[in-house]
């Protein structure tokens, strides 16, 4: 863990990720990502010389017909156990999606119905930042999306302003591999909850996570050079705002 909290500072101070007195909402999704940066804001808040506080939130997608719904009973002990204060939002999103609108393509509107509940739990309680379990295999992922299938060099922004929701987005998971937060979950046991989604490792994405294992495994080191061009190109806001400037060693290894 010692690892994963050392980057995700990094990170955190290279884009100026948290400002004084913030609440930080963490979407607790009860996969690995989210629960590995919940565990590690939690524990960055309890010595940070900047104070913030952190708040876990989880949206409950529903069930579509036939499927069991998702139990978060040990993902809400675990966050009374770091002292986190969990919401659990209540939603009929994959009946919606699946059963009534039957979305051959779905992942867009999923997201979209999402960020939608979330940010008003957010807006109720007064909460303005949420944090955002995104990793760099994740960045690397998006940015080859958009070359590949929209022609654009881009990807989703370190730290995101929304406008109209007056909400801020982070993802001090950033400097992280995929690699390095699956073990990592693993090595604390963390209480992670099974996506029952029906269109989960069937989508573009996941052709891309595909088409990068077998790049990576003939050009070494490929992602992590990704990575560096896109914060050197830079892409917008990818620009880190207070580098420390020593390089990253980007570790590639299942054994992180």
């Amino acid at each position: 863990m010692r690892k994963v909290l050392s980057l995700v500072r990094r990170c955190v101070e290279d884009y100026d990720m948290i400002k004084p007195g913030d609440r930080v909402a963490v979407g607790v999704s009860g996969g690995k990502d989210s629960l590995v940066l919940l565990a590690a804001l939690a524990q960055l808040r309890d010595f940070y010389p900047v104070p913030f506080t952190v708040e876990a939130f989880t949206l409950d997608m529903g069930a579509a017909d036939g499927r069991e719904g998702m139990d978060f009973t040990a993902v809400e002990a675990y966050c009374k156990s770091l002292d986190v204060p969990f919401t659990l939002l209540e939603s009929e999103i994959h009946h919606i999606i699946f059963d009534l609108r039957k979305e051959k393509n779905p992942c867009s509107m999923c997201a979209k119905m999402r960020r939608g509940a979330l940010h008003n739990a957010m807006a109720q309680r007064g909460i303005h930042k949420i944090a955002l379990g995104h990793h760099y295999d994740d960045a690397v992922e998006t940015f080859l999306l958009s070359l590949v299938y929209e022609g654009r060099l881009s990807c989703f922004q370190p730290v995101t302003w929304l406008d109209r929701m007056e909400i801020s987005q982070i993802r001090p998971l950033l400097y992280c591999s995929e690699a390095l937060v699956r073990n990592t979950a693993k090595r604390l046991d963390l209480p992670v909850v099974h996506n029952p989604c029906p269109a989960d490792g069937n989508t573009r994405r996941q052709e891309m996570k595909d088409l990068l294992y077998e790049l990576n495994g003939r050009y070494p080191g490929l992602k992590g050079r990704i990575f560096g061009a896109m914060q050197r190109l830079p892409l917008p806001e990818w620009g880190p705002v207070n580098p420390l400037g020593r390089p990253i060693q980007w570790e590639e290894s299942d054994d992180e």
